[in-house]
């Protein structure tokens, strides 16, 4: 079995890549093979073409390949809520949650996952046009096998763009490195706060696979419920994995990141974050309108998510 994952230097889908590093997968008898694909809309895409059994990425994406949830459910969430964050430049003038600041900006963000951030600055007032907002990928980090959200703090040390929107583990490389400072956190209480529900990085996987292996399907919903609880029982598992896959700095770096994430390890899927995500995939186009929880969630692991 295969499992894509569209960013791998990431504290996002860390418990699907530490669910085959550290054999939680092959515990509850599956075989997984951790793939690095990037962007996060083209791992759907391949999934539906049957080259992945399943992808850890941002919940929303799946609409990519799947047009109004038809075909693929959400099986678990990898971690609760809106996962990315707005940094800027240091040497910007303005206070955290000062929202307006990123006007005139070039804002670099990853295919899908600008959806957020489109709509978070259209709920914050901002207009792109008016505002002479620019928000595109950096030169050179959309190919595969990049890892978004180090390049985007790359490129904003090397001044190509002036902030980014992106993970926790590309913020931190940021303000680290004295690039950038975080504008806006949604998970920590930022504003718009509706936008937390816009989406979450979860483990999905396609009606045929559940259909044709539901088995498979719970063992690997198990496996990510027991890494979740293996990581918030020890640390020191998460320095174990980045030191087998990352870069040095990156591997030095990755529990601190996933520390502050240990409160949203839960991979349970409520009712109302499906209503706020598809709310926001329907504003922008993406969706018809309201589809039933039950038609996006695989309600039959429920009881899985809390063992």
């Amino acid at each position: 079995m295969k499992i894509a994952v569209p960013d791998l230097i990431s504290n996002s889908y860390f418990p699907a890549v530490a669910a085959v590093e550290l054999g939680f997968f092959k515990e509850e008898g599956l075989d997984m093979e951790l793939v690095h694909y990037f962007p996060v809309n083209k791992c759907c895409e391949l999934m539906r073409d049957g080259e992945f059994d399943l992808v850890a990425g941002s919940a929303h994406s799946a609409l990519a390949a799947y047009p109004n949830w038809e075909g693929a459910k959400l099986m678990a969430t990898l971690a609760q809520g809106m996962y990315w964050l707005l940094v800027v430049r240091t040497d910007l003038d303005c206070e955290r949650g000062d929202i307006d600041a990123v006007k005139g900006l070039y804002i670099a963000a990853a295919p899908f996952v600008e959806l957020g951030l489109k709509r978070m600055l259209a709920e914050a007032g901002l207009d792109l046009e008016r505002d002479k907002i620019k928000v595109a990928p950096a030169p050179g980090e959309i190919k595969p096998g990049v890892s978004f959200g180090v390049a985007a703090a790359n490129s904003l040390a090397k001044g190509d763009v002036d902030a980014f929107w992106a993970n926790g583990m590309g913020a931190e490389t940021a303000v680290r490195a004295g690039a950038g400072k975080v504008l806006v956190d949604i998970r920590r209480g930022d504003e718009p706060t509706k936008a937390f529900n816009y989406t979450c990085p979860a483990l999905i996987g396609s009606d045929a696979f559940i259909e044709r292996d539901p088995e498979a399907a719970a063992a690997a919903v198990r496996a990510i419920v027991k890494t979740q609880k293996a990581i918030k029982e020890d640390l020191s598992l998460v320095t174990k994995v980045g030191e087998k896959l990352f870069p040095a700095d990156d591997a030095k770096m990755i529990a601190d990141v996933v520390e502050r994430d240990l409160p949203y390890y839960d991979a349970s899927i409520s009712e109302e974050f499906v209503l706020g995500m598809n709310e926001f995939m329907t504003d922008l186009g993406w969706l018809d309108g309201p589809v039933a929880y039950e038609k996006v969630v695989a309600t039959q692991y429920a009881d899985l998510w809390k063992a």
